[in-house]
C-alpha cells in the first residue's frame, strides 16, 4: 500500500473502534498511516494496514502514558507535527493534565483543565444548562460518602449514572454498568451500597427516565475553533443502541438529520463557556413536553464518530485545517443523509422498531448510502477483516442476549 507524506502525523491513544475510525478518517482524507499507542493487541488495530500499532502495557497510568508520548515526541521532533487524540475519557484527561509536558512535541486539540473540570462533571454541566435556560432531564445528585435522603420530584423508573466518568472507569463493584435503570428505591439503594464500597467517591446522578425507545435519542458532534467559535455541527438520529451492560447507550446505528433547534442550543452552550475542539452530546426527545433534553457532553469525538465522516464530512479535516493549515470554513452544518452502522442489516431489521426511520435505514442500505467503519476497502489486511467480520456477526448473539 502506498502512503502520502504529510507534514503532520496522527498519534491516537486506544485500541477500539474509535481509534480505528479516526485512523480510517485520516487515511481517507490524507492517505497517511496513523500511529496508534495501545495497552494490548486489539484485533482491529494490531492487524491494520493503515495503522502502525505500538503496544505499551500500563498505558492507563498517566506517568506511563506521558513517558511514552515524550519518547515518541522526541523521535519525530523536527520531522513531523504530531496531533495526539485520545479515544477514552481517561486518555483525554491525562492529555489535558499533561499539556505543559507534552505541548513542546504535540498539538493537543482539547480544552484546558479548568474548563474540563467545570463541564465533564455532569452535575456542573447541568448547572450551566440551568443558567442558560437550556433543557436537561430532572436530576437528583447523590453524594458518595454522605447521607442522602433519595427524595426527588419525579417517579420511578429512574436512570442512574456517574457524574465523573473518568473516575468511574477505575471503580470495580458487582453489577457495574455504564448506565443503570431502576424500577424502585430498593434496587437503587442496593446498587449505591455496592458503589460506596468501591474506589468511586464523587457524585452519582439519579435522573427522570425519559420515555421512548432508542429512536428518541440524538447524537450531536460539534467543532469549535481555537477562537471558541462553533464552525461545524453534525446531528444524527439514533436507530439502535448497544444493550450490553458495559457499553449500554452507545449508538450502533444512526441516520443523519438536520435540526436547527438542537444545534442552536449546543452552540449557545459551547460559545458561552469558551470551548475548543470537538464536543459530542447525547440528547433525547421528551414527548411529554416536546423538548430535546441534553444528557451530557463528551470532550472528544465519540465512539460512533464515523457517522460524521461516513456522511461526507470528514471529522479529522476540521482539526487539520484549524491547527496545521489555519483555514476553516465559516460555518458548516452536515446535511447529507446516510446510514451509519456497526451491526448487520439483519439486526436492524429485527431490533429497530417499525417506523419511517427503519424504512429509511433499509432504503439507504439498498441505495449504498451506508458507512460501516470497520470495513474499509483500502485496508486489505486479512486478520483485520477477520476480526471485523467476527465482531459484526457477534452482534446477533449480543442482541439476542441483552436486548
Amino acid at each position: 500500500m502506498q502512503f502520502q507524506e504529510k507534514e503532520f502525523l496522527p498519534v491516537i491513544l486506544g485500541a477500539d473502534i474509535t481509534a480505528y475510525s479516526l485512523a480510517r478518517s485520516f487515511h481517507e482524507e490524507y492517505g497517511i498511516k496513523s500511529l496508534v499507542l495501545s495497552m494490548s493487541e486489539g484485533g482491529y488495530i494490531a492487524n491494520s494496514d493503515i495503522i502502525e500499532n505500538r503496544i505499551f502495557p500500563g498505558l492507563e497510568k498517566k506517568e506511563v502514558l506521558v513517558k511514552h508520548l515524550i519518547e515518541v515526541g522526541k523521535e519525530f521532533e523536527g520531522k513531523k507535527k504530531l496531533i495526539v487524540l485520545g479515544c477514552g475519557d481517561w486518555y483525554v484527561r491525562a492529555l489535558i493534565e499533561s499539556k505543559q509536558e507534552l505541548s513542546p512535541y504535540y498539538i493537543i486539540p482539547y480544552i484546558d483543565l479548568d474548563l474540563l473540570n467545570k463541564i465533564v462533571l455532569k452535575d456542573k454541566f447541568y448547572e450551566i444548562f440551568e443558567e442558560l435556560g437550556l433543557n436537561y432531564p430532572k436530576t437528583y445528585v447523590y453524594e458518595c460518602g454522605k447521607e442522602n435522603d433519595l427524595k426527588f420530584d419525579f417517579d420511578y423508573p429512574v436512570i442512574a449514572k456517574p457524574a465523573n466518568s473518568a473516575m468511574y472507569h477505575y471503580a470495580k463493584f458487582e453489577g457495574k454498568k455504564k448506565v443503570f435503570r431502576f424500577n424502585n428505591e430498593k434496587e437503587l439503594r442496593d446498587m449505591l451500597e455496592k458503589l460506596e464500597k468501591s474506589s468511586y467517591n464523587y457524585k452519582f446522578l439519579i435522573q427522570d427516565c425519559i420515555p421512548g425507545d432508542d429512536t428518541y435519542m440524538r447524537v450531536l458532534t460539534c467543532y469549535c475553533d481555537q477562537n471558541h467559535k462553533v464552525r461545524f455541527a453534525s446531528l444524527g438520529r439514533t436507530l439502535l443502541e448497544d444493550h450490553t451492560p458495559t457499553a449500554i447507550g452507545n449508538p450502533v446505528a444512526i441516520v443523519n438529520e438536520v435540526n436547527p433547534e438542537i444545534v442552536a442550543a449546543a452552540t449557545k452552550f459551547l460559545e458561552h463557556i469558551g470551548y475548543t475542539g470537538f464536543a459530542n452530546f447525547d440528547i433525547k426527545y421528551d414527548e411529554r413536553d416536546g423538548k430535546f433534553k441534553f444528557f451530557e457532553i463528551n470532550v472528544r469525538l465519540g465512539r460512533s464518530n464515523f457517522y460524521v465522516t461516513g456522511s461526507g464530512f470528514n471529522t479529522v479535516k476540521w482539526i487539520v485545517d484549524d491547527y496545521i493549515y489555519h483555514k476553516l470554513d465559516d460555518y458548516t452544518v452536515a446535511d447529507n443523509i446516510n446510514l451509519y452502522t456497526v451491526v448487520p442489516k439483519g439486526v436492524i431489521k429485527k431490533y429497530v422498531p417499525d417506523s419511517d426511520f427503519k424504512s429509511l435505514a433499509l432504503k439507504l442500505w439498498s441505495e449504498g448510502k451506508v458507512s460501516e467503519p470497520l470495513f474499509y476497502s483500502a485496508d486489505r489486511n486479512l486478520k483485520h477483516n477477520f476480526y471485523a467480520r467476527a465482531a459484526y456477526i457477534n452482534q446477533f448473539r449480543k442482541f439476542r442476549k441483552y436486548f
